[in-house]
């Protein structure tokens, strides 16, 4: 318990995909600083949830029932989207890399450490999988996110322009074996 509330984090599936688009768009509409967040939107997160290439969880208010923020880890495979690259990371490494891909808490949830607690769940299940490096992108003014990041142990390796042309600030993650 965060706050006098109480939150479980659940694991989402394809048909999550509406509830996550809304609440991305909700947090999107609510930013003073739109470039700061490239926002999925249903059909991605649908293709995302739908192919198995994304792992979804779900943070839901004990009292309410309320999914307060989602959280979706992709798997990138071999493809050029694959951080691991940006990371110089050799070829055979990148089937390891899954991506820290989107998170948004709803705004009245904020403060109860949800993005922190979503990344942890999904590290814990990408660890047990067997990947060896997490990686996400985070724009170099948003020191919210990109504090809660560096605080979960990822290191910035690039800043480039991601996501048709948005800057980003590029984060590895070893994970240890356990």
């Amino acid at each position: 318990m965060i706050n006098g509330r109480a939150f479980r984090i659940e694991g989402a599936d394809v048909r999550d995909y509406q509830m996550f688009a809304d609440i991305i768009q909700t947090v999107w509409n609510g930013l003073d600083r739109k470039d700061w967040f490239v926002a999925d939107n249903a059909e991605y997160t649908y293709e995302m949830l739908g192919s198995g290439r994304g792992i979804g969880y779900k943070a839901v208010d004990t009292d309410t029932g309320e999914t307060a923020g989602v959280f979706m880890a992709t798997i990138p495979g071999m493809g050029q989207e694959n951080l691991g690259r940006d990371a110089g990371l050799a070829d055979g490494e990148l089937s390891l890399v899954a991506h820290m891909d989107s998170i948004a808490i709803l705004p009245k949830y904020r403060g109860h450490k949800l993005q922190y607690r979503l990344m942890q769940t999904a590290e814990g299940d990408l660890r047990a999988k067997g990947f060896k490096y997490l990686m996400c992108t985070v724009h170099p003014d948003n020191c919210y996110s990109r504090d809660n990041i560096v605080s979960q142990g990822y290191e910035s390796v690039a800043v480039k322009e991601k996501y048709g042309g948005y800057v980003r600030e590029i984060f590895l993650k070893c994970l240890k074996e356990s």
